[in-house]
C-alpha cells in the first residue's frame, strides 16, 4: 500500500495529466454519443424502414469488428489512404463515439418500442392531448426505463478509452505505461489504476443496477 501512494505521489503530475486526457475523451464521447444516439433513436422508431433499417445494418456490422481493429484500422490505413494525418486523440473519440452512438440507439429505440399502450389508451380515454401524453406521460416513463442501460453503457464506454493508448493517447492507461517502464512496478501501478475505475465505475454502476430495480420493473405491470 505505501509503495502505491508512493508511486502516486512520485508521479502524480503524470497521473493527473492522464486522468485529464481521459475525462476529456469521455465527455466528447458522452456528449455526441447520446445526443446523436437519443435523436438516431427516436428517428430510428418513427421512420423504420427509411432510418430504423439502416442503422440496424449499421450496428450490426459495427458489432462485429472489435473496437481495437476498427480504432487501428482509422487511424493506420484509413489515414493513409486519404493521405491524411489525425491527431490520435480525435480519431480514438470518432471511433469510440461510433460505438457510444449505435449502443444508445438501440437502447432509445427499445425503450419507445417496448412503452406499454395501455397508458396510451387511458391517456385517451381521459382525453389528454398528444403534447401532454408525450411530455407527462411516455417520456418520463421511458426516461425512468432507459436511464440505467444508458448509464451502464456510459461506464463501458470509459473503459473503451483505454484502447486509446494502443494509438498514442496520452491518457491514464498509457501515462501508467510510460511510469511502469520507468519503475518496473506492475504490482503497485496497474492496481492503483485499476483502484481509480473502481471509485469511478463502482457507485455508477450500483446507481444504475439501483435505478433499474426501482423503476424498469414496472413498465411490465398490468
Amino acid at each position: 500500500m505505501n509503495s502505491i501512494i508512493e508511486i502516486l505521489i512520485k508521479y502524480q503530475d503524470g497521473f493527473i495529466s492522464g486522468l485529464l486526457v481521459t475525462l476529456e475523451l469521455c465527455l466528447i464521447i458522452w456528449f455526441f454519443g447520446l445526443v446523436i444516439g437519443v435523436f438516431l433513436g427516436v428517428m430510428a422508431y418513427r421512420y423504420p424502414k427509411s432510418i430504423g433499417v439502416p442503422t440496424k445494418i449499421f450496428s450490426f456490422i459495427l458489432s462485429g469488428i472489435p473496437i481495437l481493429v476498427f480504432l487501428f484500422w482509422l487511424h493506420y490505413p484509413a489515414q493513409s489512404i486519404l493521405n491524411i494525418v489525425i491527431d490520435p486523440f480525435f480519431t480514438a473519440a470518432f471511433a469510440i463515439t461510433l460505438f457510444n452512438i449505435i449502443a444508445v440507439t438501440d437502447i432509445i429505440k427499445e425503450g419507445i418500442a417496448n412503452l406499454p399502450k395501455q397508458f396510451i389508451e387511458v391517456a385517451k380515454l381521459c382525453n389528454i392531448n398528444q403534447k401532454k401524453q408525450i411530455i407527462k406521460i411516455q417520456l418520463p416513463l421511458i426516461f425512468r426505463h432507459v436511464l440505467p442501460s444508458l448509464i451502464l453503457t456510459q461506464v463501458n464506454m470509459l473503459h473503451m478509452t483505454l484502447f486509446a493508448s494502443l494509438i498514442s493517447v496520452e491518457e491514464i492507461f498509457r501515462i501508467s505505461q510510460r511510469i511502469n517502464s520507468l519503475e518496473y512496478k506492475p504490482i503497485e501501478i496497474y492496481t492503483a489504476l485499476g483502484v481509480f475505475f473502481l471509485l469511478i465505475s463502482l457507485p455508477i454502476n450500483g446507481f444504475a443496477l439501483y435505478l433499474k430495480h426501482k423503476f424498469t420493473r414496472n413498465f411490465s405491470e398490468k
